[in-house]
């Protein structure tokens, strides 16, 4: 399995502290080795960068951890290959382009028999499971609403019903944004915590390096990061459901009626 590291902040936020302990899991304290990739979003753009090498030996990773790119939604992505070789293009996240947005997505998990369902406008650049799910999805999204919907709660439940139904086929944990939200589904393994006024002091499990958040926040901060598994050891991390659907905005955890 692979996993899912994510982020939504009411303001441009860096990733460098839990991201670190996200890439220890890339080949030194996990077996997530081949290959990582992270997206940053700048209004309906994104900036990303992959790399088919395991995070804890890439050289692009340490650029990251070292130099502080902030961002409002973050979705980054370690890798153990199940289906499809070690190569750039099968690395995630995924990317593409709907509503004049680019919209990413990151998947834990195995699906099968996804690839005998049908595609139409959008085609994978790779051979994995999960990218071919995501354009499905797209697709789907696309046909379903061509031009952004007036209310987002729509979209929402439509993207919630699509998880389910690609559910059936596997495990499909998956981090999807489209530059305004950040959706969060668990198949099996994911957890989110926010950080908020009045901040305190978080420990990696990964390295034990520590970082005292009321140095680098204002009062007026909230930041949620979401992963498969909990990356500091004294937090309390809220552990999602099977099958449960999030959405965040602002970096506040949305409640609507699916």
């Amino acid at each position: 399995m692979c996993e899912l590291l994510g982020l939504n902040a009411n303001t441009p936020t860096d990733i460098c502290f839990s991201f670190s302990g996200l890439v220890q899991r890339g080949g030194r304290t996990g077996p997530h080795k081949d290959g990582w990739g992270i997206s940053m979003y700048e209004g309906h753009g994104s900036r990303s960068f992959h790399d088919p090498r395991p995070s804890v030996a890439s050289e692009v990773a340490e650029l990251i951890q070292k130099h502080a790119i902030k961002s409002k939604i973050i979705i980054s992505h370690i890798r153990q290959a199940n289906r499809g070789r070690v190569c750039l293009e099968n690395t995630h996240p995924f990317d593409r382009e709907l509503w004049g947005r680019n919209w990413v997505f990151a998947h834990n998990g195995q699906l099968k028999g996804i690839k005998k369902w049908l595609l139409g406008f959008y085609r994978p650049i790779g051979t994995t499971d999960s990218e071919y799910a995501f354009c499905w999805m797209m697709d789907q999204i696309r046909t379903r609403f061509p031009a952004p919907p007036a209310r987002p709660q729509p979209l929402w439940r439509f993207i919630k019903q699509l998880a389910d139904q690609i559910s059936e086929q596997g495990v499909f944990s998956f981090l999807l944004s489209d530059s305004k939200h950040l959706y969060a589904h668990c198949s099996n393994n994911m957890c989110w915590i926010t950080r908020r006024h009045p901040f305190g002091t978080a420990r990696l499990i990964d390295t034990g390096d520590t970082i005292d958040f009321r140095k680098h926040t204002t009062e007026t901060d909230v930041v949620t990061v979401i992963a498969s598994k909990e990356l500091t050891d004294n937090e309390t991390w809220n552990v999602m459901g099977k099958g449960e659907f999030r959405v965040f905005r602002e970096g506040e955890s949305i409640k609507f009626q699916v």
